[in-house]
């Protein structure tokens, strides 16, 4: 392709005014009701990825401060929320989602201010999916025997939840909509470097008038995590997160009758066959790793290409890179914006080198970076091998390693040679193939001829070091529930 095909507009900035929220200096804890202050008095700061400014301070709960939002939520759910009827436990879980709604707009800023993700993704994919979970969840509330027919389905109590900082406010959504329909309380913990929205959406459950106890938010660092998931008077732990931390919950609740579901890492696989759109599939691509900074852990980021046209993916690949404008994630142009963390961009970079040094080939876009923040450009490895680390090892940025393959029992092979399993990509034009390969790809979800949709009534969830239990869906109301046998 000659460089007159390649160029690209230049857009004036267009970036989403700020001014619709009104951030706090400080954010205390929501416990019992109430905002109060930590036990030992620290707060800690939540930086914009994008600049590095500090955006507020948010308190930091300790195991005093755990122990009083469980006691808080234990004495909700024995005195309120269990003797509550089904559908008047969907009327609050429904006021929550439409209250949401309401201030969506302003949700969506704050998450990308705190994320780093870009305000188009904020705006139209995670706020009014956290509100469609809501919304949905409320509608099962009071059919939960019809749910589970014969089964008597019953809460189990406190159910302590520990989010990531990829999704802040979907995440929650996930976890607190299902507990609340089936009639648990909670405590719930947003990532240390994400918990800006949960503070919000903690004014919006005080103001909805839910029963005192009834949800707690704690943010904090490990030792918060740590203390929920050690709690007795906690019933249930609903991690995402990483493997590593997973697998240590995992060791702690062993013997314990705490249930446990777990959704960690992953290392997903995108097979395009020779019959596939290309450029459809392409735009897949980019979606499934580039679009959300690879922040997601079912991100596409194993790319498998049949061979004979290989060559032009790679091209329409590269030639679509070209054209992506990383910079300011508030900024309506914007299509890849910050990474999260200091942290993770170190983590990113340390791949990029791993790569290198296992003498993968490298390609970067040629794009404009900005000079404050942690950016980094759109990146994709070829010539890798199974055994490559870049291959192997969740990295969770926009780092895209792609391989060849000429049959279907090839392909097969390779995509589960990871020890992760929490989604896939197919796409092809037979349906046929796309049932063949749903059956033997050890993923929780496969998707065809397009990536990283998602639903409330569908299930999530994974298999292997991608964790087990499922979120979303009716599945998604098992986890929260105990059967009479």
């Amino acid at each position: 392709m000659s460089k007159k095909e390649t160029t690209t507009w230049d857009y004036a900035p267009a970036p989403e005014s700020t001014k619709i929220v009104q951030l706090k200096e400080k954010y205390d804890l929501y416990i019992n009701g109430k905002f109060v202050k930590p036990s030992s008095g620290k707060y800690f700061k939540t930086i914009n990825p994008a600049n590095e400014k500090v955006l507020a301070s948010i308190a930091q709960a300790n195991e005093k401060d755990v122990d009083i939002a469980v006691k808080a939520a234990h004495k909700a759910y024995t005195s309120v929320w269990s003797k509550m009827t089904g559908a008047e436990r969907g009327k609050y879980i429904f006021r929550i989602a439409r209250m949401m709604q309401e201030r969506s707009r302003e949700l969506a800023v704050a998450e990308s201010l705190d994320s780093g993700k870009t305000i188009r993704e904020a705006r139209d994919i995670d706020i009014p999916l956290a509100c469609n979970h809501f919304f949905y969840y409320a509608g099962w509330a009071d059919k939960l025997d019809e749910a589970f027919p014969g089964r008597k389905p019953k809460s189990l109590g406190v159910a302590g939840q520990i989010i990531p900082w990829n999704f802040p406010m979907l995440m929650a959504a996930w976890k607190i909509a299902p507990a609340l329909a089936t009639g648990n309380t909670v405590v719930i913990k947003p990532a240390e470097t994400t918990s800006l929205t949960m503070m919000i959406l903690a004014e919006i459950i005080h103001e909805s008038g839910l029963p005192a106890g009834v949800v707690n938010i704690v943010a904090g660092y490990g030792d918060t995590g740590a203390a929920i998931v050690n709690h007795p008077d906690v019933n249930k732990i609903a991690f995402t997160g990483s493997t590593g931390v997973g697998k240590l919950i995992q060791k702690s609740l062993a013997g314990t009758e705490k249930k446990l579901t777990l959704e960690l890492g992953g290392k997903s696989a995108n097979i395009i066959f020779d019959d596939a759109p290309l450029d459809q599939a392409v735009e897949g691509i980019v979606n499934g790793i580039f679009f959300n900074q690879g922040h997601v852990c079912c991100a596409g980021s194993r790319l498998f290409v049949q061979e004979s046209v290989a060559d032009k993916v790679i091209d329409k690949l590269k030639f679509r890179m070209e054209s992506l404008i990383v910079g300011d994630p508030i900024d309506k142009n914007t299509d890849i914006g910050a990474i999260n963390s200091k942290e993770q961009y170190d983590t990113i970079q340390k791949y990029l080198k791993i790569g290198k040094d296992e003498g993968c080939d490298i390609y970067q876009s040629p794009c404009k970076l900005p000079k404050n923040g942690y950016f980094m450009p759109p990146t994709l490895f070829t010539d890798v091998a199974q055994s490559n680390r870049i291959v192997q090892e969740e990295i969770f940025g926009p780092v895209l390693t792609i391989q060849t393959f000429r049959t279907i029992d090839e392909v097969i092979q390779k995509a589960n040679n990871s020890p992760y399993g929490l989604a896939a990509g197919v796409w092809t034009d037979k349906g046929s193939r796309i049932f063949n390969l749903t059956t033997q790809l050890r993923a929780g979800i496969v998707w065809a001829n397009t990536y990283n949709k998602f639903d409330p009534a569908s299930p999530f969830g994974g298999y292997k070091e991608s964790g087990f239990g499922r979120e979303g869906g009716m599945h998604g109301l098992e986890g929260y529930l105990k059967f009479d046998k």
